[in-house]
């Protein structure tokens, strides 16, 4: 298994600074649970909103109920969204990008066919960014199902697109197969501790932003985010909450069966978190005792992305509305005066269903 450790975070941090956006921090109001079935997919981001909808209820002595650890109580939490949707190529693979192609720039290992990576979308933009401040190529390999934002995009970037299958999985292989012909340089979407560490600067910034920060939330595709996430949380004695939609469980059957598995794609998010398989660095980080895996349904993905929009006028993809919807949805209750943050990954995505 290739390591990954909060040096390499560290080492990333120097590869990165001045490369790319610094984070911005929002403070939000607290979120709590809703009863979907009175919600319509349409309500606000509240514990109730003009519909008279109330937080779902629990039973007594379930994690998050009244009187249990981590119940909400007279002093309610704090919450702050990571607006990473407003970095470079709009999402937060820019930053493992820009680490893993400077670092074999440093090493004097970046060939001169290029780079080239299998990517649902926003790792190939990434890449593709990082490939044009690099001076070289890069060609990117997308399942034909990838939005066509991102595709255009990509284009607009310079990258050579080649659209393959119709997973993830299938993208990969060609990308193999190309790499392996050309001499290309070949990247990873979220499996390789360059790309980890990278998307865990990010966790440096969000420290230095908001201080006694207590918990993180991301959400999980493939692992990339998560591992770097939880490898530099845990150095300042932050949780780790990893939020998944229940149709792109490739973490939580990692945990079940013990290692990383295969399973079925089929989710709203699956554009970006559709990866048939979790890294192992991902999995070695949910071990950890401070770090809480979760699953939510689609339906609350969907709606809690329609409230961003509603309640902030925030345009994000359903993988950033899925970290969110680890609260909304009751799987993490924060306690009373815990300071969470939630990172609001991405926003390649058509605004066109929101309105």
């Amino acid at each position: 298994m290739q390591t990954l450790s909060y040096g390499d975070v560290k080492a990333a941090v120097e590869r990165v600074a001045d490369h790319v956006r610094p984070v911005a921090i929002a403070p939000a109001e607290p979120v709590h649970p809703r009863d979907l079935r009175g919600d319509g997919g349409t309500g606000s981001l509240g514990g109730s909103d003009a519909t008279g909808v109330a937080a779902a209820p629990e039973a007594p002595g379930a994690p998050g109920a009244p009187g249990a650890p981590g119940a909400p109580g007279a002093s309610d939490y704090e919450l702050f969204f990571a607006l990473e949707f407003l970095q470079h190529t709009g999402s937060f693979k820019a930053r493992g990008a820009r680490n893993f192609l400077q670092a074999h720039r440093d090493a004097g290992t970046l060939p001169e066919a290029g780079v080239t990576i299998a990517s649902g979308g926003n790792a190939g933009l990434a890449c593709a960014w990082a490939a044009g401040q690099q001076g070289v190529r890069a060609t990117v390999f997308l399942p034909e199902t990838a939005p066509k934002v991102k595709v255009e995009r990509l284009r607009g970037y310079g990258a050579d697109v080649r659209l393959v299958g119709s997973e993830y999985a299938e993208a990969l292989a060609a990308c193999e197969a190309f790499a392996a012909e050309s001499g290309a340089l070949a990247s990873h979407a979220y499996d390789h501790p360059l790309i980890a560490a990278g998307a865990g600067t990010l966790v440096e910034e969000i420290h230095r932003r908001i201080p006694g920060l207590d918990t993180v939330v991301v959400s999980v595709g493939g692992g990339g985010l998560f591992a770097g996430v939880a490898t530099a949380a845990r150095e300042h004695g932050i949780r780790t909450v990893a939020v998944e939609p229940e149709n792109c469980r490739a973490l939580d059957a990692a945990l079940a069966a013990g290692a990383p598995v295969d399973v079925t794609v089929e989710s709203v998010a699956a554009d970006s978190l559709g990866a048939r398989r979790v890294s192992a660095a991902a999995l070695h980080a949910a071990g950890q005792d401070d770090v809480r895996t979760l699953l939510v349904p689609d339906a609350e993905i969907v709606r809690v992305r329609r409230a961003l929009w509603a309640d902030h006028r925030l345009v994000v993809e359903h993988a950033a509305a899925t970290a969110l919807a680890g609260l909304t949805a009751g799987g993490y209750r924060p306690g009373p005066g815990e300071k969470v943050c939630v990172v609001l990954c991405g926003a390649n995505t058509d605004p066109t269903d929101l309105v």
